[in-house]
């Protein structure tokens, strides 16, 4: 019998970033092979691409993998998605998923932190140092210029995935640096990345400073505070405006072949385009795309936070479902309906097994048991949070009160029961700041994570009310992970969860 043939591959998911796969087996299909390149690789793969392999019998140029007997035992794939990634719905629609542009962060946190090298001569030092260690467990002395080298290309490393980095990531980062040069312990003992840690905080403070003179618009965000010199502005360290639900791209610079008139002349095109009864959604989509920048700095950038009713006014492509879904793409390099559902469905079967267990020792929440829909709906209710006013159903002649309503799903039933408002609602709009903002699915799931998409898009906060509800679908449906510690109950749900 012959021998499974071993490939390793490097996957380049991203122009500039490679990764290793090694697969025990040839996949049975093309198809197999992406499956396993999404799952090894996610978040940072998801909609539509096609992959390429490097052809020996071409000098290496690119060809596109359509036998997986072609694969290579070793050798290079290249993931290249379409110029939109497209997927379609049930909605009358189509979700164009932007590419996310080079001059935008496309990575998140990496669940492990790799060191850059810090160039040749400085990378040669620190192997004699490390070979040193090894042998005598002396430790390696730098100079400050040196110790500054390091320091500054860890900050740009950080910076390349997150401006304003928690106290865990530091820590992070400094055990990744001893451990690849264990010659740069400050002391001997397991505390040897403290150090390292303190200094990196105050290395990346300063590069953000840097970069805010320069006019990045992450950080220059907050400058202007409180000093000397204006004493009378807000203080330092607070409402400083970054990433607070694990964003990758919270706020960027407009691209540099435009301008704010450039693109202001593009908002009113994409709001004519809109109007039209026959949209271009390819159009509307590449100009959604290219405005990205001004939308955010109006959102996010500005003084005081705009109604959300005047955004949507001057913005009203972001009331299409497609173009929701596709800005949730532009801030996070996450595909919103792909990654949710596939979460949600592979942890269905035990947050019912769990809902069920509770139910029967507290009688509580077994009408709410069932699939997707009832799974959301139940999930407040087993974390002790009031969905009440999250979960709203209405007669359709007769509308509720929206007082006080920050966010909200009001299904609107013809008959009043819970099967109905369930299973078969006449609509459902999604409600944000007191009013309804779009009529949505009439899919309770589908609604959700449209909702989901909008808190993103238009920078709100969570309801206080349902913070564990939201934080879940954050971080463990969409696994976007911001290394925030997990409050008692959340934490509970999701060891019960992962521990079967």
């Amino acid at each position: 019998m012959a021998a499974a043939q071993k490939h390793v591959l490097r996957v380049y998911v991203e122009r500039d970033t490679a990764l290793k796969l090694t697969l025990l087996e040839r996949p049975k299909s093309v198809e197999e092979l992406k499956e396993i390149i999404q799952e090894r690789f996610k978040p940072r793969l998801d909609g539509d691409f096609s992959l390429h392999y490097e052809d020996p019998d071409f000098d290496g140029d690119l060809c596109l993998l359509v036998d997986i007997q072609e694969l290579p035992e070793k050798g290079t794939l290249r993931v290249v998605r379409p110029e939109s990634d497209t997927f379609s719905t049930a909605s009358s629609d189509t979700d164009i998923l932007p590419h996310v542009p080079a001059i935008q962060r496309q990575k998140s946190w990496p669940d492990e932190f790799v060191v850059p090298s810090f160039g040749y001569e400085m990378d040669h030092i620190l192997e004699e140092g490390n070979r040193v260690y090894e042998e005598s467990g002396k430790l390696l002395k730098l100079k400050r210029s040196q110790k500054s080298e390091i320091l500054k290309k860890m900050a740009e490393t950080i910076y390349s995935f997150k401006a304003y980095a928690h106290d865990k990531e530091l820590a992070m980062t400094a055990q990744a640096l001893i451990r690849a040069h264990p010659c740069l312990r400050m002391t001997a003992g397991e505390d040897g990345a403290l150090g390292w840690k303190r200094h990196m905080g105050y290395k990346l403070a300063s590069y953000r400073n840097n970069l805010a003179k320069a006019g990045v618009a992450e950080v220059a965000i907050n400058t202007g505070r409180r000093s000397r010199n204006n004493p009378n502005n807000d203080h330092p360290h607070q409402n400083i405006k970054k990433a607070r639900k694990a964003e990758v791209n919270y706020i960027t610079n407009l691209p540099k072949d435009q301008t704010p008139a450039s693109l202001e002349k593009m908002r009113e095109q994409i709001m004519h385009e809109v109007e039209k009864t026959e949209r271009n959604y390819l159009v509307i989509g590449k100009l959604m795309d290219t405005t990205y920048a001004l939308r955010r700095q109006e959102i996010v950038g500005a003084v005081v936070a705009p109604r959300v009713r005047d955004v949507v006014d001057r913005w009203p492509a972001l009331l299409m479902e497609s173009q929701m879904v596709a800005e949730f793409h532009r801030i996070n390099n996450v595909n919103l309906r792909t990654q949710f559902y596939k979460e949600l469905d592979r942890h269905t079967p035990r947050l019912i097994t769990l809902f069920r267990d509770k139910a029967i020792k507290t009688g509580k929440i077994a009408e709410e048991l069932a699939k997707r829909a009832l799974v959301l709906r139940a999930l407040p209710v087993y974390l002790r949070e009031d969905a009440s006013t999250l979960f709203r159903t209405c007669d359709s002649a007769d509308g509720p009160d929206l007082t006080d309503t920050p966010v909200a799903l009001l299904t609107v039933v013809t008959d009043d029961t819970t099967d109905s408002a369930l299973f078969s609602p006449e609509s459902i709009c999604i409600v944000v700041e007191d009013e309804i903002l779009v009529n949505g699915p009439t899919n309770l799931a589908d609604s959700f994570l449209l909702l989901f998409g909008y808190i993103y898009a238009l920078d709100l906060q969570y309801p206080k009310k349902l913070e564990l509800t939201f934080t879940f679908i954050q971080k463990v449906v969409m696994c976007l992970e911001d290394n925030k510690p997990l409050k008692g109950r959340l934490l509970t749900l999701k060891n019960d969860l992962f521990n079967e």
